[in-house]
C-alpha cells in the first residue's frame, strides 16, 4: 500500500445504488478513499466506483469485513439489520450514523415513539396488530375520539418509495393488510391521514462534534409514494413555517445524535408542518444540491462522516428545480439525449446506469433560474421526453 493510500480515510458505503454512486461522484472531489458494499456487479455505484466490493450489504460476515477493512462506514439505505450493525460496532467497526441513530430510520413504530417523548408535531398514530385496533383507532373506542376513515397503515420496517404503505378507507380493506401483515409477520402501525397543503422535506446535516448545516426547506411532488419532482427552495412558505422546519429538523439531528445527512419529510397544515418519515443519508428530495447549493448532500455527508467542517448549504440560484426520470417503455435513454440537450442547454442529466423498467427510478435532471413555475414546466418537458413520452 502507498504512503498516500495510508494518509487518505478509507470510507466504505454499504449498498450499492445511486445513492452510493452520487456519493462516489463528491468523495473524487474531496480526494479521499471510496468504495462500495454491493450485492450485483450491475449495481448503480458499482458500474462507476474504482473500488467495489461484492457481497451481501445486510449480512454479517460481508458487512462486519467490510467494515474492518475502512476507516469509517456509512450507508446508502436503512435495511442493515439491527444485529448486524451491533456486531460491527462491537467489533471495533465506525458506522456514521451509528446503531443506535439508525434504529429510528429503520423502525418507525420506535420513531414515532421518539418524536412523541420530544413533541415534535406527528400525526396521531398507535401500533396495530389486529383490525379491532385498525378500527377502534378510526372509529374511536375505550372513549377516545377516532381519527376517521380513510386510515394510513405502514409496515414499521421496510418499507420505501411508497412500498408497505397502504391508505385504507375501510374495515375490509384494512383487513386484507392486517392479515397480509400477520401472515408475514411484519409490524404495523396507524396513523391519521393527515389533511395537508403540500408536502415538504429538509436536509440537515450534522458532524460529530456537533456542528450542523441546514438546506433550505424544499417542496416534493409524490404520485403513488415516489418523488417525482422537488422544488427548492419551496415557493410561497411563510418564514415562519421554514424557520420552523429547520429547526425542527436541526432539534431531531441532535436529539437522534445523527451524523450524516438526515431528510426529514414533512406534511405542510394550514397552521404547522408534521413529521412524516426519517432518513439518515442522502435523499432524493436533495439530489437539487448538487448544482443548486454552495455544497451537495453528498459532499456534505461525506464531509461530516469524516468529521470535516461542513460546507455552505447556501443556493445557487432562486430556484432550483429537479425532476426524476422514470423509466418508460422504450429502454433507449441515451438516444434522447442530443434533443433534451439541444433544446435546453441549462438542463443537467443524471442518469443511473440502470437497466429501463417501466416506472423504475432511472436518473433525475435538474434547471436552475428565476422563476420556478418556468423551470418545473422544463424539468417536466426534459425528463417526459428522455422517458418517451413524446416521439
Amino acid at each position: 500500500m502507498s504512503e498516500r493510500n495510508r494518509i487518505v480515510p478509507r470510507v466504505g458505503m454499504v449498498g450499492g445504488g445511486q445513492l452510493s454512486r452520487m456519493t462516489h461522484q463528491a468523495g473524487i472531489g474531496l480526494g479521499v478513499d471510496f468504495s462500495v458494499l454491493a450485492a450485483d456487479p450491475a449495481d448503480s455505484a458499482a458500474l462507476v466506483c474504482g473500488d467495489v466490493t461484492l457481497g451481501d450489504d445486510r449480512g454479517l460476515d460481508d458487512v462486519l469485513a467490510f467494515a474492518k477493512a475502512h476507516d469509517v462506514v456509512t450507508f446508502d439505505h436503512e435495511h442493515v439489520p439491527e444485529p448486524v450493525l451491533r456486531a460491527v460496532e462491537e467489533a471495533g467497526g465506525l458506522l456514521r450514523p451509528g446503531r443506535d441513530a439508525l434504529r429510528f430510520a429503520q423502525d418507525k413504530l420506535r420513531m414515532r415513539t421518539r418524536m412523541a417523548e420530544l413533541e415534535a408535531p406527528s400525526p396521531r398514530w398507535r401500533a396495530v396488530t389486529t383490525l379491532d385496533h385498525v378500527t377502534g383507532f378510526a372509529e374511536g373506542a375505550e372513549g377516545e375520539a377516532g381519527t376517521g376513515w380513510p386510515v394510513v397503515l405502514k409496515a414499521a420496517r421496510g418499507g420505501y418509495d411508497g412500498k408497505g404503505v397502504w391508505v385504507v378507507d375501510g374495515p375490509e380493506e384494512a383487513r386484507e393488510v392486517v392479515d397480509r401483515a400477520a401472515a408475514e409477520e411484519v409490524p404495523l402501525l396507524a396513523e391519521e391521514k393527515v389533511d395537508f397543503s403540500r408536502e415538504l422535506a429538509v436536509q440537515v446535516a450534522r458532524s460529530p462534534h456537533g456542528q450542523v448545516a441546514v438546506y433550505p426547506v424544499v417542496e416534493t411532488v409524490q404520485r403513488g409514494g415516489i418523488c417525482h419532482e422537488v422544488i427548492a427552495p419551496a415557493p410561497n412558505l411563510s418564514e415562519t413555517k421554514a424557520l420552523r422546519a429547520q429547526q425542527l429538523a436541526i432539534e431531531i439531528a441532535q436529539a437522534l445524535d445523527v451524523t450524516g445527512v438526515l431528510a426529514v419529510e414533512l406534511f405542510e397544515t394550514a397552521d404547522d408542518v408534521v413529521v412524516n418519515e426519517l432518513a439518515m443519508r442522502p435523499h432524493n428530495s436533495g439530489h437539487w444540491s448538487i448544482e443548486g447549493a454552495r455544497t451537495s448532500q453528498f459532499e456534505q455527508h461525506l464531509r461530516a462522516v469524516l468529521n470535516l467542517p461542513l460546507g455552505s448549504p447556501r443556493t445557487n440560484a432562486p430556484y432550483t428545480v429537479m425532476a426524476n426520470l422514470l423509466g418508460g417503455e422504450d429502454p433507449d435513454v441515451y438516444r434522447r439525449y442530443l434533443h433534451v440537450m439541444a433544446k435546453d442547454p441549462e438542463v443537467k442529466v443524471h442518469f443511473y446506469g440502470k437497466d429501463v423498467r417501466p416506472g423504475r427510478k432511472i436518473g433525475h435532471v435538474t434547471v436552475m433560474g428565476d422563476d420556478h413555475q418556468d423551470l418545473l414546466e422544463r424539468a417536466r418537458d426534459a425528463a417526459g421526453y428522455l422517458r418517451g413520452d413524446q416521439k
